[in-house]
């Protein structure tokens, strides 16, 4: 009999996993009660949070797993009785463990469960992630002979040394117990094929972001070698529907995309759609191999992923046809998740609200509240990441200009295309920072219908002109290109305590915006385009607030002509100077919080 509805009862072990959290959400939104099974109640209510941020209403249970302990769950068997299926993501994905850490972590784990299982009266399937480099073992050969556990770890390393081991156990012990199963052997799982949401960084996360930021010195593999890949969120319809399809006892499945791109056209089409440059020379595994890891930059555990070998895919493909589940297109897949990848920067910043959306044609990093009417332009030569606490506090999204942060473009010569396509579908109250409040004006000049409000915050054009020195692009290049946190706070704000707040300017910076930075540091000086700006703002109608620090005041021609327009307030900060989103974020929150009068 097959469990439908509400008679089925799934017990998902590594559920706070990348797999197990989207495993969860299928299940339950299946329609299935669902118990996930982590380490700790913390752990448990992340899961839950995470289930509601995405939009699942009804609830889940948990429970607390301890693979050490006699009973793995509180209660054993007895308190599980009703549970139809199991599913298995628990584990360790880490390189560099050793022989013991795991086979604790990826065998040990394996035998407790399958003992657990076999004493529930209603199971009916047990659902294991194994690996496709390591699936297809041969349960007779357990248990293996210690001489050839040792050769087996020495060669493939603990990690997947300890995957191949498990996947023979795991079938062996299941038959030993009578307990039916089925087995999944995904390749390298990437993101959501959607949003392309993924909070892990191993393995061609990892070679990916070495692109983005600059450190691969060249692309590994030739035109055979082969690491295909397989969204989260298709794995996990493949498993839910794999629990209860009676044809998929005692079957092992490999779960991977076959159009996926030889791996060197995957990070080159990869590093091109993140705006990187990508190695042209490409360096044969067997090279790779040779060479120390120090020199190569990759993990030694890795290489062995890394072949032309191709995996029998037919009887996956041929499941997930009869099930209606659609493979997505590969490379738009892998697109998303780099923008995921990139937009947390790799793991560097992993709240949420963060996104590459498309706007006027360009990649386009923002972050805060999706689609919020208030809207925040950073200046030079900071990011977005610098304004989050303060688009936090007002319900705002801060956005990177093109050409600088984390988007795609070249400079203001973009704004024209991007500056439609930012504005919210409703009046926008634009805040604007130096650069970004030029920005924010020209949007106000040439599309009023879609601009509220302005609020200009240290708005260079209505300051004094900066000095020569910053419009000597070649300096000003190389100066941004090897400052560090600590010196560009003491430039940007006299003092040291902004340093923090300014480590992704900084990477920002050094990977690739000094250039566009330097360009548009000089483009402020020019007389012509500051005049045309106050034209600008003196055309617009709306509500105007220009906030200054009392160290970085506009100029007293400027507070003349302005303090005559009914439409401008003029605020100053007391104590701050041209960035007050680092000294003063406080103040600009409790000051932008409410709508322009």
């Amino acid at each position: 009999m097959t469990p439908r509805g509400d008679s089925r009862h799934a017990l998902v072990f590594g559920a706070s996993g990348l797999v197990g959290r989207h495993l969860v959400l299928t299940l339950a939104a299946a329609g299935a009660n669902v118990t996930a099974a982590v380490r700790t109640a913390e752990s448990g209510a992340r899961v839950e949070q995470w289930l509601r941020e995405h939009g699942l209403t009804r609830s889940i249970s948990t429970t607390i797993v301890d693979f050490d302990a006699a009973e793995i769950v509180a209660g054993g068997p007895a308190a599980f009785a009703d549970v139809t299926e199991i599913h298995n993501c628990a584990g360790s994905y880490r390189f560099g463990m050793t022989a013991h850490e795991a086979r604790s972590a990826n065998v040990g784990i394996v035998e407790k469960l399958i003992d657990f299982a076999a004493d529930l009266p209603d199971l009916q399937r047990v659902v294991h992630v194994s690996g496709y480099r390591v699936g297809g073992q041969d349960p007779s050969a357990i248990p293996w002979p210690d001489d050839h556990r040792i050769a087996v770890y020495k060669e493939l390393g603990a990690y997947e040394a300890s995957k191949v081991e498990s996947d023979a156990i795991f079938q062996a012990r299941a038959q030993k117990r009578g307990v039916s199963w089925t087995i999944v052997n995904p390749s390298s799982v990437i993101g959501d094929s959607t949003t392309g949401e993924s909070d892990q960084h191993i393995g061609l996360a990892t070679t990916i972001e070495q692109i983005w930021d600059g450190t691969a010195a060249a692309l590994p593999g030739n035109e055979s070698t082969f690491l295909p890949v397989v969204t989260v969120d298709y794995l996990a319809a493949f498993m839910a529907a794999a629990a209860v399809d009676p044809a998929a006892v005692g079957q092992a499945y490999w779960v991977l995309d076959d159009d996926t791109p030889p791996l060197a056209d995957l990070l080159t089409h990869v590093g091109r759609h993140l705006g990187a440059k990508v190695p042209r020379m490409r360096m044969p595994i067997g090279v790779i191999k040779r060479l120390p890891p120090r020199i190569t930059k990759a993990d030694p555990e890795t290489l062995t992923f890394l072949s032309a070998d191709r995996y029998p895919t037919e009887s996956a493909i041929e499941f997930a046809d009869r099930h209606g589940i659609q493979m997505p297109d590969v490379l738009v897949s892998l697109e998303r998740w780099a923008d995921h990848l990139a937009a947390h920067r790799f793991g560097a910043a992993m709240a949420g609200g963060r996104r590459i959306v498309a706007a006027g044609g360009l990649r386009t990093f923002e972050l805060g509240v999706p689609g919020s009417s208030r809207v925040i332009l950073p200046g030079l030569p900071v990011n977005a990441d610098t304004w989050a606490d303060v688009a936090s506090g007002i319900g705002a999204r801060a956005v990177d200009l093109p050409g600088l942060g984390l988007s795609d473009g070249t400079g203001v010569q973009d704004w024209e295309q991007w500056l439609p396509a930012m504005l919210a579908d409703e009046p926008t109250d634009l805040i604007g920072h130096s650069i970004g409040a030029a920005a924010a004006v020209v949007a106000a000049d040439r599309f009023p219908a879609q601009v509220e409000s302005l609020t200009l915050v240290a708005p260079f054009f209505l300051q004094a002109p900066i000095g020569a020195t910053a419009r000597l692009r070649p300096l000003v290049r190389t100066y941004l290109r090897h400052t560090d946190p600590v010196r560009l706070s003491r430039q940007l704000t006299g003092a040291e305590a902004g340093a923090a707040a300014l480590e992704s300017s900084v990477s920002d910076l050094k990977r690739s915006s000094a250039q566009r930075v330097a360009e548009q540091l000089a483009l402020a000086g020019s007389e012509q385009w500051r005049a045309e700006l106050q034209e600008a703002l003196g055309r617009f109608s709306g509500p105007v607030r220009i906030i200054t620090g009392s160290e970085d005041p506009i100029s007293p021609g400027a507070v003349e002509q302005l303090e005559s327009l009914p439409n401008v307030e003029l605020i100053s900060v007391p104590g701050a100077g041209h960035h007050p989103q680092l000294t003063h974020s406080d103040a600009l929150v409790d000051l932008l919080k409410g709508s322009v009068a």
